[in-house]
């Protein structure tokens, strides 16, 4: 995956943490584990994301990273993880994270809730034909004036690194759908902005949620 200017890391520097992206087979087909993050964090507060976080002392690679942090915030079972590779290592700057994008096959799915309620306020499986759907994708305007995509799915507003990483995602798959043309760009709802405000930027949830 190529990996745009604004997201390269640079030579030195930068907290290392890294993400997991979990694919499996759902109740609507193929879908991916999504986290919805608390309001009260002091980073990405209220933001949906892949589960993951910062490497700590005894974490042996960044597999072992992405793994410990989904299995303590979503209660997953690592036993029915099958872990498939890696995607270049990416940089959020607001945040000074160096993240590893790690992919994996969720072999035998386990039940998944908030294991970890401080900082994670819902788990949520997102099928992938509702992401790759045109109806579900727009484009908008970050805080800082940039723009980018994000998906309204499953009563979320997905946006920024994890919206990123997903648009490519539907790229490199083959699953994405014509959908730019004509797209309005709307603003985010302010950083910090609480969940009665951020849901006016949601959609309905879908099936099954």
């Amino acid at each position: 995956m190529a990996v745009p200017a604004a997201m390269r890391p640079p030579e030195t520097g930068g907290r290392r943490s890294a993400v997991l992206i979990l694919f499996g087979e759902g109740e609507h087909g193929p879908d991916v584990l999504l986290i919805q993050r608390n309001d009260n964090l002091r980073r990405h507060a209220g933001q949906p994301a892949f589960p993951g976080g910062s490497f700590e002392p005894h974490d042996e690679s960044a597999e072992a990273c992405a793994v410990r942090e989904a299995v303590e915030e979503t209660g997953v079972d690592p036993a029915g993880i099958e872990l498939l590779g890696r995607l270049p290592e990416l940089y959020i700057r607001h945040s000074g994270f160096r993240v590893v994008p790690v992919l994996a096959w969720w072999r035998e799915p386990s039940a998944v809730h908030p294991a970890d309620t401080h900082e994670v306020a819902e788990v949520v499986r997102v099928p992938v034909a509702e992401l790759a759907d045109p109806a579900n994708r727009v484009q908008v305007r970050h805080p800082n004036g940039g723009t980018g995509p994000a998906f309204r799915v499953r009563g979320l507003l997905v946006w920024g690194f994890t919206a990123a990483i997903l648009n490519r995602l539907l790229v490199l798959g083959g699953w994405e759908r014509p959908w730019l043309d004509g797209a309005a760009v709307e603003p985010l709802p302010l950083p910090g902005a609480g969940a009665a405000e951020r849901s006016r930027a949601r959609a309905p949830r879908g099936p099954g949620s």
